[in-house]
């Protein structure tokens, strides 16, 4: 479903493998992903170039627009929907993983500048953060991780 704060349209799950400047990356099976949880440096960057007016695309091909409300990761299943803590404050959101990086050392994520306002790490650029998996997928793909007692 979309919304102005996601983008969507896309179904099942991207996890080939790909490069980024010489350096090959294999994203994690949807498996492993739902059981994913992180805690490391998030930062955030801007695919919508020039005030928004000049959109960028997404590895998943999707328009970015500066209202929405997504991030890019490495290794996690394309699209999956996470919860990104500022561990500093406590302040969290949930974001639509739909693109590829940070591709900067020490980085586990990286936000759209809306999500990193609302977790109030948007002035400082880089936060100490947990990143939680909620949910791999779209669609009648979709899968959610089994809580409960193991």
């Amino acid at each position: 479903m979309a919304s102005c704060a996601r983008p969507s349209g896309h179904e099942g799950y991207m996890t080939r493998s790909y490069t980024v400047r010489g350096q090959s990356y294999q994203p994690m099976s949807v498996d492993s992903a739902l059981h994913y949880s992180e805690e490391g440096t998030a930062s955030w960057y801007n695919e919508s170039k020039f005030l928004g007016l000049i959109r960028g695309n997404t590895s998943l091909g999707e328009k970015v627009m500066p209202w929405h409300m997504i991030a890019a990761h490495k290794t996690l299943p394309l699209p999956c929907l996470v919860k990104v803590t500022n561990l500093s404050n406590g302040k969290s959101v949930k974001v639509r993983v739909n693109d590829r990086g940070p591709f900067i050392a020490g980085r586990i994520i990286d936000l759209s500048p809306r999500a990193a306002g609302k977790i109030g790490m948007k002035e400082q650029g880089l936060a100490e953060a947990r990143v939680e998996v909620i949910s791999v997928g779209d669609g009648s793909y979709k899968r959610k991780p089994r809580r409960g007692f193991w």
